[in-house]
Formats: C-alpha cells, sequence, structure tokens
C-alpha cells in the first residue's frame, strides 16, 4: 500500500470504521499524509499573518485561514482515530485501550509513558492471519476459523 493508496482507503473508503485491521504501511502512509496537511495549512498561516497588519484585529484572509484550518483538522481527526483503533486491532489488542493512553495525556509524565506505548504498538508488526478482529491484511486470502 503506497501514500495515495492508503490516504484514500482511510479518508474515503473507511472513513469512521472501526472494525478490522490496519497494516503498518496503512497506518504510517495516513499518519504521513496527515502530517503533511497540517504543516501545510500551518505554513500557510504563518506565511499570510506574517503580511497581514493587526491595527484593526485578525484580518479576513487569515480568520478564513484559521477556520478553513480548523474543518480540515476536525475532518481529519475521526478516521485518525478509526485507523488507530485499526491499528490496535492488526496488533490483536482492542481499541478501547486507546482511550487509557488519551486520559494518561492529563497526566504529566504518565502521557509522555503512554505516547511512547502507542508508538511502539504501531511499530510492531501486527499478529499473522486471522485473529479475532478479522482477516490479516497483508495476506487476505489466509481464511480460517477466527473463533472455533
Amino acid at each position: 500500500m503506497g501514500f495515495t493508496e492508503a490516504a484514500g482507503t482511510v479518508l474515503v473508503q473507511k472513513y469512521a470504521t472501526f472494525f478490522g485491521r490496519a497494516s503498518r504501511a496503512e497506518y504510517w502512509w495516513y499518519v504521513l499524509f496527515y502530517v503533511l496537511v497540517l504543516l501545510a495549512m500551518g505554513i500557510l498561516c504563518n506565511v499570510v499573518a506574517g503580511f497581514s497588519d493587526f491595527r484593526d484585529g485578525v484580518p479576513p484572509p487569515l480568520a478564513l485561514l484559521f477556520f478553513l484550518g480548523g474543518l480540515i483538522w476536525l475532518a481529519m481527526f475521526l478516521p485518525a482515530i478509526a485507523v488507530q483503533v485499526r491499528r490496535f486491532h492488526d496488533r490483536n489488542i482492542s481499541g478501547w485501550w486507546y482511550l487509557a493512553p488519551c486520559i494518561a495525556n492529563f497526566v504529566p509524565y504518565i502521557g509522555l509513558i503512554a505516547v511512547i506505548a502507542i508508538l511502539v504498538i504501531n511499530v510492531l508488526p501486527g499478529t499473522e492471519g486471522p485473529n479475532k478482529f478479522g482477516p490479516d491484511p497483508l495476506h487476505p486470502e489466509a481464511r480460517a476459523e477466527v473463533f472455533a
């Protein structure tokens, strides 16, 4: 799975799909896409802000860019959570466990440990063959009884 295929899969085909599994390639290509889009919006806002006059408040073009950036972030937030849950499923971990690190981020230092734990989970390969969350995304032809 490549860059455009992963972005298309996550944003169009599996926009809010919280079941099934996501391969490492699907996850990391989408993360790269997500970071590049948000980085481009941030750079664009900074460039416009650099040429703006703030004596009369926030200039309308900058306000519009902030609004559009917020909408883009909002549109990409749900698929980011969905692909993270599917990545947990690929490691044979329930997606509900993603709530624990999210809540832990409110506690100093514990949040850092939670981020490292998520990073480790996302870097490790998924379980080979089917698991209780579905078939292996790398080898979907390997069919077996999951609940046997």
